[in-house]
């Protein structure tokens, strides 16, 4: 019962907060914020929106299999939000873009841009339902199975919810959510480190002592070049995830873009990109605390780094308190990464894939449709029961995001034109190529490509637009 009113009082508040910013709202308000928020709030905020539901439980495990050596990755990450900051966020203001894929299309053609946008629709909705499936799975198994709601009411509850608080004020009302939802999390993983060290009898200095001196703590590989984990790989990598996965994917950049101004965008995304290391430190230092506290109570330590946070948190072991905080710290999560989800993908169907912007009627339409395709897809998930589809899902995604990266760059780093018509084929045809590589690459070289995988697909993509550009080139000249 508790834990039935805890989400009942926070979806209040979220309601009370959906409420007061979705008061006179027309699409510009549910799409752009009409460009009045708070650069300070977005940037805290974008901490929530950035950490998913699977990210709030997996994170703390990730000690038990490669240290914490996925600070490296954080670090790229402060240097990729610099780079979105001052190379891509100004084109957008510039531009007064509504969404980010318009650029494509008056860079190179209207064809690049559906290309752009479709991508994002691919990769948002199936991605964001998998992680949204996840944290469903989550709170169902740990939470409200034992009150006998069956998975489906879990999930259309959920989704429900996200959709009454995000259905009028759209994303100015995501700015104020974020925010408490940051908070809400950020709270839950505080507290939940004070429990860990309290049942251990360690104060808070012993247990920074402790996490300092195990064996976990270490950061950096420079000595394996053929690690995943090795250094550069991981830098390099943070950089253009964030450059990718941030700055040209309409669900991280439709909040940034609602600043007042250009200078108030970049100092949002300069400070949220700092934020991620101390935020992301303290989950992997709860990790290596649950590692001892195991140690301490003869307690086994599961197989999977996911489970490591959930054995303490979600069976009471440490208390009914740090249950409800664990459950809170989930819905937040898990809240702030749908809900902007949600909101970027019925601004992309609305604006880039069907072109009417100023359509209120079509937009609620398409907001309550992508609610119930968010259900479909989540059901869908659990009916077929396998994590090698949930695997493939993510894979999928992570391809989808090699083409966005190489168009951008084509029409950032060159005056060159395209062929427009092409560009449908050369984007689907990158993550192909991509996939064959890494194929045979692991086979004949036992070598895995990593987050790199990224950089392969852009290039490939990139590679396809310089070809395309040459063929205008040779049509021009013959036609001459």
């Amino acid at each position: 019962m508790i834990y039935i009113l805890t989400f009942s009082l926070y979806f209040a508040v979220l309601l009370v907060l959906s409420r007061i910013t979705g008061r006179h709202a027309d699409n510009d308000t549910f799409y752009m914020a009409n460009r009045r928020s708070p650069w300070y709030v977005v940037a805290f905020g974008m901490i929530g929106a950035s950490i998913s539901g699977v990210t709030f439980v997996s994170v703390p495990g990730m000690v038990m299999r490669t240290d914490m050596t996925y600070m490296q990755t954080c670090i790229g990450f402060i240097f990729g939000y610099i780079a979105v900051a001052f190379i891509l966020v100004p084109v957008y203001y510039k531009m007064n873009l509504t969404t980010i894929y318009t650029y494509l299309q008056h860079r190179l053609g209207n064809r690049s841009y559906k290309t752009g946008a479709g991508f994002f629709v691919l990769s948002g909705i199936t991605g964001a339902a998998v992680r949204f499936y996840v944290a469903c799975m989550l709170l169902h198994r740990f939470v409200l199975a034992d009150t006998g709601m069956p998975f489906a009411a879990t999930v259309c509850i959920m989704v429900a919810c996200i959709w009454a608080y995000t259905r009028r004020g759209g994303v100015r009302t995501l700015v104020w959510t974020d925010t408490l939802q940051t908070l809400c999390m950020l709270a839950a993983v505080v507290l939940i480190i004070v429990k860990v060290a309290e049942a251990m009898d360690m104060t808070l200095t012993e247990a920074v002592a402790t996490v300092a001196s195990d064996a976990h703590s270490r950061i950096f590989v420079f000595d394996d070049w053929v690690s995943t984990q090795n250094f550069f790989k991981q830098f390099i990598s943070g950089i253009f995830i964030v450059i990718v996965m941030t700055g040209l994917d309409q669900n991280m950049m439709q909040k940034n873009l609602t600043c007042k101004t250009l200078r108030e965008a970049q100092k949002d995304l300069c400070f949220g990109g700092m934020a991620f290391v101390p935020v992301n430190l303290l989950f992997l230092s709860l990790g290596i605390l649950l590692l001892h506290l195991a140690a301490h109570t003869g307690t086994a330590i599961p197989s999977a780094g996911d489970e490591l946070l959930p054995a303490f948190a979600a069976t009471g072991t440490l208390g009914t308190a740090v249950q409800v905080l664990f459950t809170l710290g989930v819905v937040a999560a898990s809240f702030s990464s749908a809900d902007s989800a949600l909101t970027a993908l019925t601004t992309s169907c609305c604006v880039d894939i069907m072109g009417r912007q100023h359509d209120e009627r079509l937009r609620h339409r398409v907001h309550l449709a992508l609610a119930a395709a968010f259900i479909v897809f989540i059901m869908t998930f659990r009916a077929v029961n396998s994590t090698s589809v949930i695997d493939a899902v993510y894979i999928l995604c992570s391809y989808t995001y090699g083409p966005l990266l190489g168009l951008f760059a084509f029409g950032l780093l060159t005056h060159r034109n395209v062929t427009d018509r092409l560009v449908p084929y050369i984007a689907t045809a990158s993550p192909v190529i991509s996939f064959v590589i890494d194929t045979m690459t692991s086979h004949l070289t036992g070598y895995k490509f990593g987050y790199e995988l990224l950089l392969l697909n852009g290039m490939i993509t990139f590679a396809g637009l310089w070809m395309s550009g040459k063929y205008v080139l040779w049509v021009t000249h013959h036609k001459t």
